[in-house]
């Protein structure tokens, strides 16, 4: 799965990277965790945007926020399965810009966790789908998921899964308004070659949603 991550992507690198204008006001985050506002790339009206949503998507029949809290990721072996995901695998791609993400291992009853990114440190884009949820009183809420698969084999010794991560010259296609057939969307699925990452330990700092600090990404 993917439960956390570092935002630590600089406005200019992310206007140039997704044709955005320059986003003011962003923070390097270290410790990106659910429930947050994240920074998201959509394309809508047929040019690309960034906003912030909540990490959480809401299946828009839900009729309330607790049925869809939990929905911070699905698999995408059988997205285009699921029922709370099938129209948004279709209409509503999306990519959530990222330095890193952390996973935990479990052994001897301890949870260490690593910080994984590019061996280069380029940017890390995650693959998601965002849902929109209406409120009874009419307000809307947008959130979104993050698309997993099986693990490559530098992931795997720590935890089965990982985030599906996008090549750049994918970014186009995964963000069309005109490619809706989920099967054409299944090579987006692959494992990101383990030969292209690495991974750390990192202090368990990172456990605490409230702590975010370069400490987090400092090697032990």
């Amino acid at each position: 799965m993917c439960g956390r991550f570092t935002s630590l992507l600089s406005p200019e690198i992310l206007a140039a990277l997704f044709n955005v204008p320059p986003p003011p006001d962003i923070e390097p985050r270290y410790n990106v965790a659910p429930a947050q506002m994240v920074a998201v790339i959509r394309n809508l009206s047929d040019h690309n945007r960034l906003d912030m949503i909540k990490w959480g998507l809401v299946p828009g029949w839900s009729k309330d926020l607790k049925s869809g809290s939990q929905l911070i990721n699905v698999r995408s072996e059988n997205v285009a399965e699921k029922p709370a995901f099938r129209h948004a695998v279709k209409y509503r791609r999306c990519i959530i810009p990222a330095s890193g993400f952390y996973e935990w291992s479990h052994a001897g009853g301890k949870k260490q966790p690593y910080y994984i990114q590019l061996e280069d440190h380029s940017p890390i884009c995650l693959a998601g789908l965002w849902e929109a949820w209406k409120a009874p009183d009419g307000s809307e809420l947008e959130g979104f998921a993050v698309l997993t698969t099986a693990a490559n084999k530098l992931v795997e010794p720590i935890h089965d899964r990982m985030p599906v991560i996008l090549h750049p010259d994918t970014f186009t296609l995964w963000l069309s308004h005109n490619m809706h057939d989920p099967e054409l969307l299944q090579p987006f699925y692959q494992p990101f070659p383990a030969a292209g990452m690495t991974a750390r330990k990192v202090p368990d700092l990172v456990n605490n949603p409230r702590f975010d600090d370069p400490a987090c990404i400092s090697q032990v």
